[in-house]
């Protein structure tokens, strides 16, 4: 650097540089002061603007956090403060978090004090930790609803709502009415240019009835991933691609195989009030409806029609597959709802990133805070208190908060922390975060969701779902490594767990996202001990029994917490964002993100 000539003195600039900072904000000052009062106006202010130039650059660099500070702040994630949270969200006072409720109210308050006890600060634009958004509620009558089958004007089958149908309208109508309506059959319904697959052949199948196979090709390793449910096969991809096409109404055929849940699974949960982003329609151009065939109902439709069942599933799986019109079959609908405007909020939380270069990117963390509220008794108890799902996520994404507090000033990315509402009516919140986003998406690393924490102990292994996907897997086995762990992918990949939490929201618009997940080989529990908790566990899924119970050990939930917390200082302070691994679905969508983000 050499020496700055101020006058009759000489500063040398490397000393200047290296002095504490405390002799920037006081000597620097105090000279000045003292300097000026001897020498001209014009004078003074040239030496005052020269050495408040050279005062900027006695800030000490951003030191990115040591490993001793992260291992310490780590240890402050503990098992028994992960169970107090959880029994304070899961408790009975707080009446199952649906939301739009007093109990998402007492959720909300609950997450914003603790948020605040642990100092992290508001993480929305306005200065607030509070994202509201809309919500349209919608009721099928089904004493009302029906559909008939018919063959050139006769009647060949009248369906019974709930047993043998589900449907609703999808165009935000009070009623809707449909005669000889004409259906086609569009196998799968697919069309992905990255497998050179369409499943429509450039066939105009607008105005019409469309009939869909559900999930995805699984015969072959090399299409859609082979078993592995990707987003192609989910009942949502089929009503968009249904909506995009311009059919009248969309159909899916529910087989248990094909769907990965019995029937009872679809009437429960379409026979309920449903929640949709208010807004997000556009009734003009929206089919008219929307709905589910039992396998039963299927063959009669396809009987009348000359086919059976089975040929027309097995005809979807070939790329040369084209739309098959049910020539001189038609349906008739009528379908009344009634519609219901409330709103939940999204709680948004924020430690602020301390490098220059980096501090305006981000890393997101996430968390659903809501279950499903006070539904039909069992045994005299109506509240789904949802201690699993998702009180113990909401829970050590607090902790995990609390515990980045300790090395903030070390954090060179800024971190938020989104504790998401209506997760569970369709991963709405995030959903609403994604197209009303507080930050660019492609200003965002990566996300991390958590979601159903593991409650029942330590394991050696530990379950990432997105596995290999993108550079966060790589991550997550550096540090799984080094705790004696070993990380596994998704096994059940066919399920398409990927789309069925809150981190796909954040992918839809680009974002790499993983859902880390528990594991399965416990350490020092007695044999058989995986295989009960397992089937306890499916049979409290959504139920009012997922409570605490004489299987917890919320060490696993603090365990697997202080994993994702080394893995996200890890990810935070990186010279790289992360990204998706060529090839993937979200990849394209990325680029597009970063370049528009510049």
């Amino acid at each position: 650097m050499g020496f700055l000539h101020l006058g009759n003195f000489f500063i040398n600039q490397n000393k200047l540089m290296k002095l504490p900072m405390n002799f920037c904000t006081t000597h620097v000052t105090a000279f000045t002061n003292k300097f000026s009062a001897h020498c001209s106006t014009l004078f003074s202010t040239l030496i005052v603007a020269g050495l408040l130039l050279f005062a900027t650059g006695c800030q000490s660099p951003m030191v990115p956090a040591s490993q001793d500070s992260i291992d310490r702040a780590a240890e402050t994630i503990t098992a028994e403060a992960i169970l107090n949270h959880v029994e304070i969200l899961a408790s009975d006072s707080l009446e199952g978090r649906a939301p739009a409720t007093p109990g998402e109210e007492m959720t909300v308050d609950y997450i914003i004090t603790q948020l605040k006890a642990k100092g992290v600060e508001p993480g929305m634009p306005d200065g607030s930790y509070i994202q509201e958004f809309p919500l349209l509620g919608q009721r099928v009558d089904g004493s009302k609803a029906s559909m008939q089958i018919k063959n050139g004007g006769r009647v060949a089958g009248d369906l019974e709502y709930s047993a043998e149908f589900m449907a609703w309208p999808s165009n935000e109508e009070e009623r809707v009415t449909l005669e000889d309506a004409e259906l086609v059959y569009v196998g799968y319904g697919i069309q992905a240019p990255e497998y050179d697959w369409d499943d429509y052949k450039g066939v105009d199948v607008s105005g019409k009835v469309l009939v869909f196979k559900n999930s995805d090709p699984a015969y072959d390793d090399e299409l859609f991933e082979g078993d592995a449910r990707l987003y192609y096969g989910r009942w949502s991809y089929k009503f968009e691609k249904a909506a995009e096409m311009g059919a009248l109404g969309a159909l899916i055929i529910h087989t248990t195989p094909t769907a990965g849940y019995p029937w009872l699974v679809v009437s429960n949960s379409w026979g309920r009030e449903r929640f949709t982003l208010k807004g997000s329609v556009d009734p003009t151009t929206a089919p008219a409806f929307n709905g589910w065939l039992t396998q039963r109902s299927s063959i009669a439709l396809f009987e009348e029609a000359g086919y059976t069942l089975k040929e027309v599933l097995d005809a979807a799986d070939s790329p040369d597959f084209a739309p098959m019109p049910l020539n001189g079959i038609t349906l008739d609908v009528d379908l009344t709802s009634s519609y219901s405007n409330m709103s939940s909020t999204n709680v948004v939380g924020k430690i602020g990133g301390n490098d220059r270069a980096l501090k305006d990117e981000y890393v997101i963390f996430s968390s659903h805070h809501d279950h499903l509220g006070i539904t039909y008794p069992v045994e005299g108890d109506s509240i789904n208190n949802g201690a699993i799902d998702n009180a113990s996520g909401v829970a050590a994404m607090l902790e995990l908060a609390g515990a980045m507090t300790e090395i903030e000033e070390g954090l060179r990315r800024t971190t938020l922390f989104m504790f998401v509402g209506a997760e569970e009516m369709g991963l709405l919140g995030s959903l609403y975060w994604s197209r009303n986003p507080s930050v660019h998406p492609g200003k965002v690393s990566a996300n991390f969701n958590m979601d159903s924490m593991q409650p029942y102990g330590e394991t050696s292994d530990f379950v990432l779902i997105g596995y290999g996907r993108n550079s966060l897997t790589e991550a997550f086995q550096k540090h799984a490594e080094a705790a004696g762990r070993t990380i596994i992918p998704d096994q059940a990949p066919e399920q398409g767990l990927f789309y069925r939490s809150d981190h796909f929201s954040y992918a839809r618009v680009g974002i790499p996202a993983i859902f880390p997940n528990a594991g399965s080989d416990y350490l020092n529990k007695p044999e058989g001990f995986a295989e009960e908790t397992a089937r306890v566990t499916a049979s409290n899924y959504h139920a009012v029994s997922d409570e605490i119970n004489e299987y917890w050990d919320t060490s696993g939930a603090a365990a697997d917490a202080q994993l994702i917390f080394r893995t996200a200082i890890d990810v935070i302070n990186r010279d790289e964002m992360m990204e998706w691994v060529d090839g993937d679905e979200f990849k394209a969508v990325r680029e597009a993100m970063l370049e528009d983000a510049k």
